[in-house]
């Protein structure tokens, strides 16, 4: 296909809704969360989806949930719009990644998005406990996890990403850099999530001459599976948790975060965000999308002013 053609099918799948028709992501942990929220609005949008985590309908992670795999959400993908391909890995484990990068590379040449989702630590957490009295092996644990796995993964599809210009690298993380520089309670946590922040800007600085993109991004208060089990409440029951921790009335649902990847994904302009911190509320305002009920939350605004800076407020001022 000649580049003018490629052009011309590319301005026809935008106008038909579909800005990453012929597109390529890899989202590194796609199980659940965030991550499957990110594979499938990548689809909805076009794109090609390789979904990667530890958890099929035959092995469960660490993580120890087994209500969700890698291959639903490939399907979820599919069932979107796009085309997901699940691919188990650990990408902890460098060989397995490589193989990962191999077959994309032998079967589509091109690799234009890849999202570092990679997490799964949350069940190794000791909030407010000292480094020394901290299990040392769930702490080194954790940042394997979450940095690790992200550095791992980054070296291997970098080389494939740079082919052409326009890449776009995404290091998911909790919290903004302005909300992390509040410590987390937990210094191994607190690494962890500060790391993205770094990550995402040596990686821009790297990424430059290539015409590439690399930022560091955070949903607010996520209304993941795992979250809402915990207060045991349903996405449609959700508020019901209000009572018990009040910030969670600003909560927002995956969603959210998935459209705002796939909006950043598709702005030609994307790289005047490079090496910036970023959050899912401050992507909808830029890009003018809402959640799954119609709200804009914008959760780290909320944390960020009222929590912290003590600005007058509520959460619902914030959504």
């Amino acid at each position: 296909m000649t580049e003018q053609a490629d052009v011309t099918r590319q301005a026809d799948a935008v106008e038909q809704g579909r800005p990453l028709a012929g597109r390529v992501a890899l989202v590194a942990g796609a199980t659940r969360g965030a991550g499957r929220a990110i594979a499938v609005e990548l689809g909805r949008a076009g794109a090609l989806v390789y979904v990667t985590g530890r958890t099929t309908r035959e092995r469960v992670s660490e993580v120890g949930r087994a209500t969700e795999t890698i291959e639903e959400t490939a399907e979820l993908v599919t069932a979107a719009g796009g085309t997901g391909i699940a691919v188990p890995a650990d990408h902890l484990e460098p060989d397995q990644v490589k193989a990962l990068i191999a077959r994309v590379d032998r079967d589509h040449g091109r690799l234009d998005v890849l999202v570092n989702s990679v997490w799964g630590g949350d069940h190794l957490l000791e909030f407010d406990t000292a480094l020394w009295d901290l299990d040392l092996a769930d702490g080194l644990r954790m940042l394997r996890l979450g940095v690790e796995s992200h550095l791992v993964t980054s070296h291997y599809a970098l080389p494939l990403l740079i082919r052409r210009p326009g890449g776009l690298v995404i290091e998911m993380t909790d919290g903004t850099a302005a909300f992390n520089r509040t410590y987390r309670g937990n210094l191994c946590f607190d690494l962890t999530k500060n790391a993205a922040h770094r990550v995402a800007f040596g990686l821009a600085a790297e990424l430059k001459k290539y015409g590439g993109t690399a930022v560091s991004l955070t949903p607010g208060f996520l209304r993941s599976e795992e979250m809402l089990d915990h207060f045991g409440v349903t996405e449609e029951t959700w508020r019901d948790a209000v009572a018990q921790e009040p910030h969670f009335a600003v909560a927002e649902s995956p969603l959210l975060v998935g459209r705002g990847v796939a909006a950043l994904a598709a702005d030609a302009d994307k790289a005047r965000w490079s090496g910036r911190s970023l959050s899912s509320g401050q992507l909808a305002k830029e890009y003018d999308f809402n959640d799954a009920d119609g709200s804009r939350p914008d959760g780290f605004g909320y944390f960020e002013e009222v929590v912290l800076g003590g600005k007058e407020g509520s959460p619902e001022d914030y959504r």
